[in-house]
C-alpha cells in the first residue's frame, strides 16, 4: 500500500475510490498524567505524551489502510492527520485520505 501526502503518484494512473479513514482515542494512565504534569513546571518534552501520540498515529494509519484495502485500493493519496483533545489527557487522532486503484 502506497501512502502519500501528495495528490499524484509519479508514473501512475489511477481511479479514485473515495474517502478512507481510521481513528483512535488514546490516553495515558493516571500515574503518567501526574508525572507529566510535574514536567510542565520545569519545561521540556513530555515523552509519555509523545509516545502516546506516536502510537495513536500508527494505529489510526493502520485502520485507514485496512479501510482502503477493504475497498480494493492500491494507494492512499492526499493523506492527512488530524487530532483533537477529547478530555484531559486523552486525544483522538484521525488519519484520512483518498483511496485510489491503479489502472
Amino acid at each position: 500500500m502506497i501512502l502519500t501526502t501528495t495528490e499524484h503518484i509519479p508514473g501512475k494512473e489511477y481511479e479514485v475510490l473515495g474517502l478512507v479513514r481510521g481513528s483512535t482515542i488514546q490516553s495515558k494512565n493516571l500515574g503518567k498524567d501526574i508525572t507529566q504534569s510535574f514536567k510542565t513546571l520545569v519545561g521540556g518534552e513530555l515523552k509519555a505524551y509523545t509516545e502516546m501520540m506516536n502510537e495513536a498515529r500508527a494505529l489510526a494509519t493502520k485502520r485507514m489502510v485496512e479501510d482502503a484495502e477493504s475497498q480494493g485500493a492500491d494507494a492512499v493519496v492526499c493523506m492527512r492527520y488530524a487530532s483533537a483533545s477529547v478530555m484531559q489527557g486523552a486525544a483522538e487522532v484521525m488519519a484520512y485520505g483518498t483511496a485510489v486503484k491503479f489502472k
